[in-house]
């Protein structure tokens, strides 16, 4: 299978390697770019078991993950962004992502957010995407309906992070309502 790399104006979509572990460290073991997410911040071994694991999902046939770099034009890892194939429904599948702090507040989100979007229906044919957020993350609510996802509803004590449960609020998007870059 060709290694995927799918562009906007502002970001790139790449296959992880295996010199990425330390900027994906960066995001990954940052407790301020993890607050949200589903898990806490991960150790440098854990992150490269997350890139080496990766990069072996990128191998398989079918490919029913793709975990991928974010990168800007000049090459800079800024982030992680991940798009997995629901294994109830071959033509959905769900997305997530991370940024490092340092790009937060600048649009990024909201590129990787439709970067994946093109991925999904562009290039694999989809008809559905859906995304999930912490109720707490406001600013990954903004990104999503922004990138032009609608927001569904709320799953209750969907996460169990840092010792709790946690609600997520859901997101979609269908392949008819993608608009893309122009």
């Amino acid at each position: 299978m060709e290694p995927i790399t799918y562009s906007t104006s502002r970001v790139v979509l790449r296959e992880l390697a295996v010199d990425d572990v330390e900027a994906v460290h960066a995001v990954y073991g940052d407790p301020k770019a993890t607050e949200h997410l589903s898990f806490e911040p991960r150790s440098r071994e854990q992150v490269e078991g997350i890139v080496r694991r990766s990069m072996a999902s990128a191998a398989e046939e079918p490919r029913t993950e793709y975990a991928l770099a974010v990168t800007v034009p000049s090459g800079e890892l800024i982030g992680f962004a991940r798009l997995a194939m629901d294994p109830h429904q071959p033509q959905a599948a769900t997305i997530g992502f991370a940024l490092n702090p340092a790009y937060w507040g600048q649009g990024y989100g909201t590129e990787t957010v439709r970067a994946l979007m093109g991925l999904a229906f562009d290039r694999l044919g989809l008809h559905r995407l859906w995304a999930a957020r912490s109720p707490a993350n406001e600013a990954s609510h903004r990104t999503l309906v922004g990138a032009g996802m609608t927001e569904e509803g709320r799953i209750r004590g969907h996460v169990y992070v840092r010792g709790s449960w946690r609600d997520s609020i859901t997101y979609s998007v269908l392949a008819e309502e993608w608009q893309p870059e122009r």
